[in-house]
């Protein structure tokens, strides 16, 4: 479990540069493909509020977890953090409900085209290995 860990700490910043989805109000004239990191930076510019919140879940919680999990994995942080950490995991599913949000939300918007991208699985596939990883980490009775 300690080198899927390892693994995230390569994973994670591949999925917040991978294609979330694709957006286009015209799917004729080709598709917009958003990333976290594009989604952020359209943030910004925009709700900076909203834009920190989302920084904080998509990109802080998870990242702060897997380092977490690594340190004590290698002993170097103590058990009694687990519980911290798991919150950390949970927020950062609140991200990816936020992005099914804006999926459902776009895709009711009747002129808009959404499709979503392979960077949607692999980071959702990286919350959930996350989760899995918490879960085998804690100590046993």
């Amino acid at each position: 479990m300690k080198y899927l860990n390892l693994a995230l700490l390569i994973l994670f910043p591949i999925a917040w540069f991978a294609p979330l989805l694709r957006a286009a109000l015209l799917p004729v004239f080709g598709m917009d493909e958003i990333s976290v990191i594009t989604g952020l930076q359209s943030l910004w510019e925009t709700d900076a509020a909203l834009a920190l919140a989302v920084t904080f879940l998509a990109i802080f919680a998870p990242y702060a977890k897997t380092i977490g999990l690594a340190l004590l994995h290698w002993r170097l942080l103590s058990p009694r953090v687990l519980p911290v950490l798991e919150v950390l995991g949970k927020l950062a599913m609140a991200d990816m409900f936020l992005i099914a949000l804006y999926i459902v939300l776009a895709k009711g918007a009747g002129h808009v085209t959404v499709e979503t991208a392979w960077g949607l699985y692999l980071f959702t596939g990286c919350i959930l290995a996350q989760i899995l990883i918490s879960w085998k980490s804690r100590p046993t009775a």
